[in-house]
């Protein structure tokens, strides 16, 4: 499901705000809510299909699992998170493919070794930039389509510093990809610097991640620094664990719903919002 409009979207104002999601209902109110695209991140999935961290735990097959429930729910373009690729340049093929026929819109792969872990945690390691060139090739030759958009990704600013990222991403740009994401700059002035180097030429991914290593900012703040993309990845996990414990430790105390009730759908409005009530009549239009 190539997403042609896409790749020209990233070339204008404002920046394209993407809420991370997890699971087709997360990605559904994100719809609903207005945004123009989603992001499903790694993480995401690791924290709700297995309550584990983002260590490299999931496997492609599980990452294409959650991504074609949420396509088959939603009509506007998921920026997935593809990992390493899950190997080597074979497996980065395999991947591309099987994202591409779950309908991923953009693909992000990244230069760390396998197991990856969370770009905000600490003692990452890197592939070199020879073998991550070749994986951006691998994939850039496997996708059906060139709407499908490739997104190369560096964490070489916490391993290697900054200069080190720079000359990464340059060399990752030279293979062709679709946009560049520098993973885990640490201040405003860094931003700029990359900004400065790339935006003109490549859509740039800001990744906002509460508590990390980035300064949190707006999309307008982002935007107006030549960030076209902007992702806010695992906020909504966050926020709904943060949510969830209240709940439980109310409905543990309470031994009822009653002192949640006005923060919560009760049971018509959550179908109202899944759109059970279209589906009954789509269903009795087949009834003959």
């Amino acid at each position: 499901m190539p997403f042609p409009a896409l790749k020209t979207r990233l070339q204008q104002a404002p920046a394209l705000l993407a809420p991370g999601v997890y699971d087709a209902l997360t990605a559904l109110l994100a719809e609903q809510a207005g945004f123009e695209a989603v992001y499903l991140s790694g993480g995401a999935v690791a924290y709700s299909q297995f309550g584990r961290s983002d260590v490299g735990l999931t496997t492609a097959s599980e990452a294409v699992d959650v991504l074609q429930r949420i396509t088959d729910r939603i009509a506007i373009p998921v920026i997935v998170d593809g990992d390493t690729g899950f190997g080597n340049a074979i497996n980065v093929q395999r991947t591309v493919r099987d994202f591409e026929r779950a309908g991923a819109a953009m693909i992000q792969l990244e230069d760390q070794t396998f197991p990856k872990r969370c770009g905000h945690l600490e003692n990452k390691s890197l592939v070199s930039s020879a073998e991550m060139c070749g994986k951006l090739r691998a994939a850039l030759d496997a996708r059906h389509s060139a709407d499908t958009l490739i997104l190369a990704r560096t964490d070489a600013v916490a391993v290697e510093g900054l200069e080190a990222a720079i000359e990464r991403a340059e060399a990752y740009l030279a293979c062709g990809v679709d946009a560049l994401f520098i993973e885990a700059v640490n201040t405003a002035e860094q931003m700029d610097r990359v900004c400065g180097i790339f935006s003109s030429r490549v859509p740039m991914l800001a990744n906002m991640v509460e508590g990390g290593k980035t300064p949190i900012q707006s999309a307008d703040e982002l935007g107006a620094r030549g960030y076209r993309i902007v992702i806010f990845p695992g906020g909504t996990a966050r926020f709904a664990a943060h949510q969830l414990q209240q709940y439980y430790a109310s409905l543990r105390s309470a031994g009822t719903t009653a002192p949640m009730k006005e923060r919560m759908f009760d049971f018509d409005q959550l179908n109202a919002v899944v759109g059970t009530p279209e589906l009954m009549e789509r269903s009795r239009r087949y009834a003959g």
